[in-house]
């Protein structure tokens, strides 16, 4: 059974967060917890506002998930006091959530959630995968839930527990799917070298020859994806995008060129000039990206291969 974690405050942000998962199909046997936090400690010391504070965030989580039961959702309700950049990850653990889905901004005032330090706290503090959930590439008055979901690998363990994760969920009719990878520039290109400097390099054929395996497990990377992909039968696949340049901006700009409406990334790569460097990539790139990005642990968010 697949867990959904959706912290969420009464702010605009937070509807598109619902919205957005209210649409998508998921795993047979999803069940969804909203959760609110009242962040109490910048509360003025008075039982009547704390009060009031209960009171609203219990409307706005009950409707919320209102929301998503009517959308075949097994949903609950909570709310929590305390800080919620600790509060959240500490609920996505005890209650065994597999996803946390989170906006990236909240807005001030009384019931002000802070849902961007908080969505970095929950990118770096949850036991599980993590998706900053931003408005959809696509026409919000649109009845098509389609979406294109951009997939980032180095062919990593974390890589590729992001792409089966991609691989075994149901997505909505007619989305698509593209891999992309990225050959980190060497700071050894010769055309990048001065007479000064070029003998404290390596030889240039020995330069060439670590281009071409960061290259070739580049194109490995990808079709380990494809092949991930080709079996669980999502078509259309767009595997053919093997990039030269910073793995942050090949992904940013690859989403944003091909408006993207997921970015899939693992939570950590290996180090060195043929890995990907995922730890800090995927960071920069939740962060960052015009769509929104989940970022997949190892332990993984898995469901079924059935489709809606």
């Amino acid at each position: 059974m697949t867990k959904l974690l959706i912290p969420i405050d009464s702010s605009p942000v937070s509807k598109i967060v619902v919205d957005e998962v209210a649409r998508r199909p998921w795993p047979s046997g999803t069940t969804a917890c909203v959760l609110h936090v009242i962040d109490w400690p910048q509360l003025p010391s008075s039982a009547l506002l704390l009060q009031a504070a209960r009171q609203s965030a219990n409307i706005f989580v009950k409707e919320a998930s209102e929301k998503l039961n009517h959308a075949d959702l097994q949903s609950s309700a909570r709310v929590l006091e305390g800080n919620p950049r600790i509060a959240v990850a500490q609920y996505a653990k005890e209650w065994g959530a597999d996803l946390v889905l989170i906006g990236s901004h909240g807005v001030s005032g009384l019931m002000r959630f802070l849902l961007g330090s908080v969505a970095e706290a929950a990118l770096h503090r949850s036991p599980c995968s993590v998706e900053i959930v931003r408005r959809p590439a696509r026409d919000s008055a649109s009845a098509s839930t389609e979406m294109k979901i951009l997939i980032a690998t180095d062919g990593s363990d974390c890589a590729m527990a992001a792409v089966r994760s991609v691989a075994e969920r149901p997505w909505p009719v007619g989305s698509q799917i593209r891999v992309v990878s990225a050959v980190p520039l060497s700071i050894f290109a010769g055309e990048m070298m001065s007479p000064a400097i070029a003998p404290a390099y390596p030889p240039l054929d020995t330069v060439e020859t670590i281009q071409k395996e960061a290259r070739r497990q580049a194109e490995e990377a990808v079709a380990r994806a494809h092949q991930v992909l080709s079996g669980a039968h999502i078509k259309p696949i767009e595997t053919g995008f093997v990039l030269v340049g910073d793995a942050r901006e090949v992904i940013l700009e690859q989403a944003k060129d091909w408006r993207a409406d997921l970015i899939v990334v693992g939570s950590h790569g290996y180090r060195g000039i043929d890995r990907f460097m995922l730890g800090s990539v995927s960071e920069s790139v939740a962060m960052h990206a015009h769509c929104s990005v989940e970022v997949i642990r190892e332990s993984g968010f898995h469901g079924s291969k059935e489709s809606s």
